[in-house]
């Protein structure tokens, strides 16, 4: 399979530390991750952010539960996370997610994420148009205090 990528940049109206908690909180990240299709129970979430550490999760959509998982690659709070993540665990195809957050004053983060890795072209715009669903509600999570 051939690798592609594609990148989403995204401001949010929060400071870096907020946007980050969100990437790197079991609590956080399974209320966003998944959007409005899905659940991530937190009991499944694991999360060991630090370079070397494991994440897992189990994601319940359209009647299924997806196991994910993955390994920390890069941990610089509150700038830069990279990671591996997958929901077909017993293959070597691994994307490989970066997210790079960069402090914009006044309160507000712009979120660079790129994703890389083996994915069908058709699947392409599907997993763009996902993190953008899952990213809207990050939006409406920092709209709060």
């Amino acid at each position: 399979m051939t690798e592609r990528s594609f990148t989403i940049t995204r401001v949010f109206d929060a400071p870096p530390d907020r946007v980050w908690r969100e990437w790197t909180e079991p609590e956080r990240f399974a209320d966003w991750y998944g959007g409005p299709e899905a659940e991530v129970p937190l009991s499944t979430v694991t999360m060991d952010v630090r370079p070397g550490g494991l994440l897992r999760l189990t994601m319940l959509y359209s009647g299924r539960a997806i196991q994910w998982q993955g390994e920390y690659r890069e941990v610089v709070p509150p700038e830069r996370l990279v990671f591996t993540i997958t929901d077909m665990p017993h293959e070597d195809a691994r994307a490989l997610i970066t997210v790079v957050l960069t402090d914009l004053g006044d309160g507000r983060t712009e979120m660079h994420f790129e994703q890389r890795g083996p994915l069908p072209p058709e699947l392409l715009e599907a997993a763009k148009s996902g993190w953008g669903a899952f990213f809207d509600r990050v939006d409406e999570r920092l709209v709060t205090p």
